[in-house]
């Protein structure tokens, strides 16, 4: 590895880059290190499928549970110690991570789920130490509080697996650079270097299908050169002396001599990398609804058990204000609050994944709901990213099917983008193409070659001037046309005569029509960035009848357009393909990448589509709001077992003759998982189908 990759790779995975406070989750803080949600996710299943194993024996020999059941435990020797030695295991073990994590949100007095579940099995685990020991005589915990560790380590192990986000995009931007240079020394020889070691002034050789190894400018030669990694655009331009050309670009058909004039830190990708590095950690913090309903429950919880204490102690029954304080403070934490966020968090990233859609960022799915304007990249998004022959026209006395055979023939040896259009059209039409010889490509004009003892040219306007030809009286108004909406005119020349125009585009997705028809019905507004010329914008956003259209931008241009959305108040979801696109979909509330797109586009959005099917992000959006509607509902229920059971197991129907015994207030806790658990599998029910293409 270079230099340079490692340097790029330290700051993807450096401490405290991308850490998972930055989500907001402040309430899994104290179960931390650098590792980030990955680390956590192992974490947490090694420590629930261990408290399960050890669980299960305390539920079969449990008292209560025998009573409830009707059955009765083998008699073995030691069996009354099974509950109180493996109980303890299970707390110690399965949960350190939420005594960690409490003792840290009291430091932080941000209190949230992990003070909460470490409250309740703090409490359940001494107050049944002590009733086995015979410091008090009321009934024990210990399967309560085994089933509630392994609930919630099931729990948090399914929202760290949801949660977590891949930090790779700085990496993956080292990967698109090449390890070694061809540096040419004073003499004209050519010696392999490693790219780090190359300084400013230097000459390095790019050959035919090489990437650029860093900024620069071409000091001879010409070569088409692929940018689409950095622009986005899939059209290769013609770069010849002069010209600057970025690290990480490829010529395609020739070599050139470039000079280096930026290394490092100073290269166009490394800044998009800081762009993508600054928008993520200016991310929103948001915090988790699980957290605030936690916190406010843990208020609540203490705050009705000193009140109870007093209350029990006021009137004369210090037991009785031991035993109900102790309910108060277990049953304050219901499996139902643990699971009512990450089952549904799971169900949906599993369906979602189902339909082609990776949640890679919890959060980005939650504001999906929220999204007010969609933010498209035209090119490998809303276009198919590949040029296609969309017309043609030929001079009266020349069969226009001829002309677009001759073409093919001579770019069917051509590797080109545009050749491979042409020759493409010609066979899907059924045109028989001729054997071509004496092929020639001509940098940053064309190719040449001899078919049926003709030469034949194809070219842009460049060969035309080379040549010192003009374009034919009958093409004019049809080339003129082509050039309005901005389309690429490549000209076919026979014996040195412009006989036919070939019009190239790069064809709008007919999924992108009915994406935006479904986003506009929605109620949500269309945008488009791309760094195509205004013409060719307004064109592909009349076809698709999008509203607002940023065009001819630069990578940072497309981070600013999410930013100036975003300070008019809206909320916005951008969906792009290449490099360029990191910054915006970093920058963006939700960023959706497209799968077919750079692994660092990939890397920096929250969501990403396995196809390049632009109907995808109608379907998050739709999975975003009954997801949310699920959580909701499961809080609600979680939270208002709480707002009956509480104030019971306090004793505020006592005058009445009616105390919440504890056990059932734990069997209740239980149902409410049930209840929590079976509404979550309703989610399952969601069509995420894609909207109907246009006929």
């Amino acid at each position: 590895m270079t230099a340079q990759h490692g340097d790029a790779q330290a700051i993807a995975t450096g401490d405290g880059y991308g850490d998972h406070e930055d989500h907001g989750d402040h309430g899994h803080g104290g179960h931390g290190g650098h590792g980030g949600h990955g680390d956590h996710a192992v974490m947490f299943r090694d420590r629930f499928w261990v408290a399960l194993v050890l669980t299960v024996p305390v539920l079969v020999w449990a008292e209560s549970l025998q009573e409830w059941f009707g059955y009765t435990a083998p008699v073995l020797p030691g069996s009354g110690l099974i509950a109180p030695v493996l109980g303890t295991v299970v707390f110690a073990y399965g949960g350190w991570p939420f005594l960690s994590g409490a003792v840290a949100e009291l430091r932080s007095r941000e209190p949230g789920m992990m003070l909460l579940v470490g409250m309740a099995i703090t409490v359940a685990f001494a107050s049944s130490l002590a009733t086995t020991v015979g410091v008090l005589d009321l009934a024990d915990f210990w399967w309560e509080m085994a089933l509630l560790v392994t609930v919630m380590l099931l729990g948090h192990w399914l929202e760290m697996r949801a949660l977590g986000q891949a930090r790779g995009a700085l990496a993956a931007l080292a990967e698109l650079l090449p390890d070694t240079a061809e540096r040419v020394d004073d003499d004209g020889g050519v010696e392999t270097e490693a790219v780090a070691s190359l300084v400013v002034g230097d000459l390095v050789l790019v050959r035919p299908g090489a990437r650029v190894p860093a900024d620069g400018v071409v000091a001879s030669g010409n070569a088409e050169v692929d940018e689409s990694m950095i622009t986005g655009e899939s059209n290769p331009a013609a770069r010849g002396p002069g010209d600057r050309v970025v690290a990480g670009t490829v010529a395609t058909d020739a070599s050139v001599r470039v000079e280096v004039d930026a290394i490092g830190e100073d290269t166009t990708l490394a800044g998009i990398g800081r762009l993508v590095e600054q928008a993520q950690s200016s991310r929103t913090r948001v915090q988790a609804l699980a957290d605030r309903a936690a916190a406010l429950l843990f208020y609540v919880a203490v705050a009705v058990a000193v009140v109870t204490l007093l209350a029990w102690l006021a009137v004369g029954q210090p037991d009785a204000a031991v035993a109900r304080t102790i309910t108060v403070l277990v049953i304050a934490c219901p499996h139902a609050l643990g699971l009512a966020i990450p089952l549904v968090t799971s169900i949906s990233t599993s369906l979602s994944a189902r339909h082609g859609i990776l949640v890679k960022d919890r959060l980005a799915l939650e504001q999906m709901r929220t999204v007010d304007t969609v933010l498209f990249d035209k090119t490998g998004t809303l276009t198919k990213g590949e040029h296609a022959v969309v017309d043609t026209a030929a001079v009266t006395d020349v069969d226009a099917g001829w002309a677009l055979a001759l073409a093919a023939s001579v770019e069917a040896d051509s590797e080109h983008p545009l050749a491979r259009a042409i020759v493409a059209h010609a066979a899907d039409l059924g045109v028989e193409v001729a054997a071509a010889s004496d092929f020639q490509a001509l940098s940053g004009r064309g190719v040449t070659a001899t078919v049926e003892g003709r030469e034949v040219a194809v070219g842009g306007p460049a060969l035309l001037r080379e040549r010192g030809l003009a374009v034919a009286e009958e093409l004019t108004e049809p080339v003129g046309r082509w050039q309005q909406r901005g389309a690429a005119v490549l000209h076919v020349v026979v014996d040195d005569r412009v006989v036919a125009a070939l019009a190239m585009e790069d064809q709008v997705r007919e999924e992108s029509r009915a994406a935006v028809a479904a986003l506009r019905g929605d109620g949500v507004g269309v945008a488009m960035i791309t760094g195509d010329a205004r013409q060719v914008a307004d064109a592909v956003a009349a076809d698709l009848g999008i509203d607002e259209v940023f065009a001819e931008v630069l990578p940072e241009d497309k981070d600013s357009a999410v930013v100036e959305l975003q300070q008019r108040g809206a909320k916005v979801a951008m969906v792009g393909d290449g490099v360029n696109d990191a910054p915006a979909l970093a920058r963006a509330d939700v960023g959706i990448a497209i799968g077919a797109g750079t692994d660092v586009a990939v890397e920096s959005a929250g969501i990403v589509l396995a196809s390049d099917d632009p109907r995808g992000v109608v379907a998050v959006r739709h999975l975003s709001e009954r997801s949310y509607r699920k959580m909701r509902q499961n809080l609600v229920w979680a939270a208002g077992y709480n707002v009956a059971a509480i104030p019971l197991a306090a004793g505020a129907l006592a005058w009445a003759g009616f105390v919440l015994p504890m056990s059932v207030g734990a069997a209740l806790m239980s149902l409410s998982t049930i209840i929590v658990a079976a509404n979550a599998q309703l989610l399952r029910r969601t069509d995420l189908r894609p909207a109907p293409t246009a006929a």
